[in-house]
């Protein structure tokens, strides 16, 4: 299939709504009410063993409220693992309903990701880890991806019976032939192509 991905820096113009880079204490982060993502367990686990092996990387996204304060749009759990770290976080300049929609989107979209099998492979060959939950995960990347589900056949699924078409004279000649193989016993059902 064609790539249909539009070129947006020629479609429109993407406002850059990222305002500041701060460092505050974890601590003083507002986790956001909305914020519908769970963390097992599992992701707890890895995510502590790579802050321990590598440290943040990556900065938290918030916004300010109308009192200063920060709520968190992205970062939840790397605030709560690290509530007396100093953390990076961008400021955005979004409001409430913006806040709302990024909340909703920002981790489903990168689920959507697909995997080069060769490029992962080639890449876990270099990633080593001290930490157990991590390399866990790490088995589990290189474990292929099953198959993509196949598409629905249009044409209809006739389950492996022994079956006999029986191509009729007439619709006459069909009832009869019909009837006549009920009464021997014999499961029928009429077709009309």
């Amino acid at each position: 299939m064609p790539d249909v991905t539009p070129n947006l820096t020629s479609a429109m113009n993407i406002r850059n709504r990222i305002q500041e880079l701060v460092w505050v204490q974890a601590r003083e982060l507002q986790p956001h009410p909305r914020n519908w993502r769970t963390h097992p367990q599992q992701q707890r686990r890895v995510l502590a063993g790579v802050l321990q092996e590598i440290g943040y990387a990556d900065a938290l996204l918030a916004r300010r409220l109308p009192d200063g304060k920060l709520q968190l749009l992205d970062g939840h759990l790397r605030a709560e693992l690290t509530p007396e770290q100093t953390v990076p976080v961008l400021v955005l300049d979004l409001n409430e309903e913006e806040a709302d929609k990024l909340l909703a989107v920002l981790d489903p979209i990168s689920a959507l990701a697909g995997r080069d099998e060769e490029k992962l492979q080639q890449l876990l060959q270099n990633v080593q880890t001290q930490d157990q939950a991590v390399a866990s995960l790490l088995e589990e990347l290189g474990q292929a991806a099953p198959p993509a589900e196949p598409e629905p056949a249009s044409q209809v699924h006739l389950p492996e019976l022994y079956q006999v078409l029986v191509q009729c004279r007439d619709e006459e000649d069909q009832r009869q032939l019909y009837e006549r193989l009920q009464q021997e016993g014999y499961s029928c059902r009429v077709l009309t192509l």
